[in-house]
């Protein structure tokens, strides 16, 4: 009998209430290739998933057969053509809008803070999405606002993921996420984190408020919330 990893399929996969639990695997497995891990060996998978190989291989069995996964001369396996088919109509029929506005939303909840998304527009920064904070005090960027791409934590982020050099730059593509004060308005202080489609850097996501609001753990829930994004998008968050 093929020897099986040391955790348990509860461990490592999540099954639907109500699903099927085959295709709940089959779909791990699915999950398993990224852009960082393209192709992937049977033991890999099986490390990975905790499954045996002999119900590892048919699944990939059925997946070949769905054009979910290629089978390499080389015994490794990578995606198939139906992914592309799938992606295709997946970015045909998801606007950005539809993806960023629930995330905005939750974000502003979970800090009381207003939430932004910014792109690059030529040498400034537009503000393409927001949900306001409910605090009486707070900053008044709506949506169609240009802001300076040199100032505020929002160009920043966009300048670090476009190459910009130093050490601020290097320590935003390390940590994801940048929080500054007083660097485009003296009383305003920002939180942002970059997020990318399949294509990469597609804009920051943008927390704000007055500066003696500005919390430690507000960083965390931003990076998060551009994770969650870039995910949904396509993209890959690098940390």
């Amino acid at each position: 009998m093929p020897k099986k990893s040391n955790k348990t399929d509860q461990e490592n996969i999540s099954l639907a209430e109500g699903g099927v639990a085959s295709v709940d695997k089959a779909l791990t497995i699915l999950r398993l290739f990224t852009p960082v891990h393209p192709e992937l060996t049977l033991i890999e998978i099986s490390a990975a998933t905790g499954l045996y190989k002999s119900s590892i291989l048919r699944m990939l069995a059925s997946l070949e057969n769905a054009g979910l996964v290629i089978k390499k001369m080389d015994g490794k396996y990578i995606l198939g053509p139906s992914v592309a088919t799938l992606n295709s109509a997946y970015q045909a029929n998801v606007s950005l809008e539809t993806i960023a506005m629930p995330i905005l939303k939750a974000l502003m909840e979970a800090t009381n803070e207003s939430a932004a998304f910014h792109v690059r527009h030529g040498e400034d920064r537009l503000c393409l999405l927001r949900v306001d904070s409910n605090q009486a005090l707070r900053d008044h960027i709506k949506p169609g606002d240009l802001l300076p791409l040199d100032k505020g934590a929002g160009g920043k982020v966009l300048m670090a993921f476009e190459g910009a050099t130093g050490k601020l730059f290097a320590q935003i593509r390390t940590e994801m996420v940048l929080a500054i004060s007083g660097d485009r308005v003296k009383e305003i202080a920002g939180i942002s984190a970059p997020v990318f489609n399949s294509q990469g850097l597609m804009g920051v996501i943008t927390l704000t408020m007055p500066t003696y609001r500005l919390q430690e753990k507000q960083k965390k829930i931003v990076r998060e919330s551009a994770k969650k994004m870039t995910e949904l998008l396509g993209g890959t968050f690098k940390q």
